[in-house]
């Protein structure tokens, strides 16, 4: 199977333990999740939750399970048709998915405070999340996010002076038809992306746009960037009329430029840039992820 991984998208999880977990009924849809804590979790406490990346099950954050400080809870779920929650046809939107995890969140009675953490294409969703359940958040934890912020200007900019020929925003659009077609992938994965396909093919990140400011709460942003480039991707990107380096890094400027504004007016914020990391930056160094996602907790509750 080829397997993208140009900018933001992350598909190879590499080795992840499993971790036993249980099952809910919410409206009729089997979900499948991991919890612990809330046994000893006190009144007004932060609970960490977890929102892995598109096409990946909740499990894929078990290498940061055991970097948790022992008092902290958290929870971890399979979106729609992942690992072994079943599909949820209802869902044809970013916001019917951020929707939907607050039923979830609800339905186990898993009350707020929130300390959401988001890798890749889902911190969009935890931004979203953010958004439009503003009190209900503690802080953020994004790891090597999805660029929802670049705007059509900024594309056309970008192709331009990295003498390429296709911008970030049509190859989102080919990376994922690209994978609805692959025959290697689960149908699932290819549930997601043809959701994502639908509400970007248009509009790139359409129900991003005009979101309220960031609520003042503690965030901690992961961004890696100047990256290995492997030989199959060379070979794509000469396909594709993608500059390479100069394409990356003027893409690479502007997600770290996105972010910086994104969390300017925040306290008690950190923006960690990691060169020469992987995406999967917690599948990469789980224990930078977690030292951080414990300083976090440590602010909030202090």
């Amino acid at each position: 199977m080829k397997t993208w991984t140009i900018m933001l998208f992350f598909v190879s999880i590499g080795v992840i333990q499993t971790y036993a977990h249980e099952t809910a009924n919410i409206k009729g849809i089997r979900t499948s999740y991991w919890v612990k804590g809330l046994e000893k979790r006190k009144a007004n406490e932060p609970i960490v939750i977890f929102e892995s990346g598109i096409g990946m099950s909740g499990n894929n954050f078990s290498v940061l399970f055991p970097k948790l400080m022992s008092n902290i809870p958290y929870f971890s779920y399979d979106r729609n048709g992942l690992g072994n929650s079943d599909p949820d046809p209802s869902l044809k939107s970013d916001q019917d998915v951020v929707d939907k995890l607050h039923l979830i969140l609800s339905s186990l009675e898993i009350k707020p405070p929130y300390l959401l953490v988001g890798h890749s294409l889902d911190g969009a969703f935890v931004r979203l999340f953010a958004a439009k359940y503003p009190d209900e958040i503690a802080g953020l934890v994004l790891i090597d996010p999805t660029d929802f912020m670049l705007t059509k200007t900024e594309d056309a900019i970008a192709t331009k002076t990295s003498n390429s020929q296709i911008g970030y925003q049509q190859l989102w659009v080919k990376m994922l038809s690209d994978m609805i077609s692959d025959k290697n992938l689960g149908e699932g994965v290819k549930l997601e992306m043809k959701r994502e396909l639908a509400v970007s093919e248009k509009h790139f990140f359409k129900e991003y746009a005009d979101l309220p400011l960031l609520k003042n709460v503690p965030v901690t942003v992961f961004i890696a960037y100047n990256r290995p480039i492997e030989r199959y991707e060379k070979e794509m990107n000469s396909k594709l009329g993608i500059n390479d380096r100069f394409w990356f890094d003027a893409y690479d400027q502007l997600r770290i430029k996105h972010y910086a504004n994104l969390i300017k007016q925040n306290n008690n914020c950190e923006l960690i840039l990691l060169p020469g990391y992987s995406h999967g930056i917690h599948q990469q160094d789980p224990d930078k992820v977690g030292v951080s996602i414990n300083s976090l907790f440590k602010k909030i509750t202090h």
